[in-house]
């Protein structure tokens, strides 16, 4: 069998979000189709939450930069589309790491956002958004 180290680690990501959500109070709805936009849709209080999740690790600078982007290869080469945020109210983004999820609503941001894991060393403390900020779903 072949092994896809990258399907893994979003296999991952589903199941430590879901975790995650669950200990949150929310209960899980999973699409029937890996098509869909989001990868579960999360209910709490009357509540539904589209989201999509991402296994995203801590890089040399100590900080995560999610793209609020998909990205696929076919015989076309690479494509990588902006995501429709009317489809997705949330990303979750689970960090191997800190062994957390964090979660962001994509339209509260432009194209990507950086969070930072570690402290900068620097010691820079204006207009940062740290990954620890984001722990709950809003």
């Amino acid at each position: 069998m072949r092994e896809h180290p990258t399907k893994e680690k979003g296999d991952l990501g589903v199941l430590k979000a879901q975790l995650d959500l669950y200990e949150q109070g929310y209960k899980l709805l999973i699409p029937a189709t890996e098509h869909a936009p989001f990868d579960l849709v999360a209910y709490k209080d009357g509540r539904f939450i589209r989201i999509q999740v991402k296994y995203k690790s801590v890089d040399k600078t100590g900080a995560i930069t999610v793209h609020f982007r998909s990205c696929w290869a076919d015989k076309n080469g690479l494509h990588m589309p902006d995501v429709n945020k009317d489809e997705i109210d949330l990303y979750c983004i689970y960090c191997p790491e800190t062994d957390e999820c964090c979660y962001l609503k994509p339209k509260d941001f432009k194209k990507s956002v950086t969070l930072r894991v570690d402290t900068p060393k620097n010691n820079q403390s204006c207009n940062i958004r740290y990954f620890s900020d984001y722990r709950r779903v809003p």
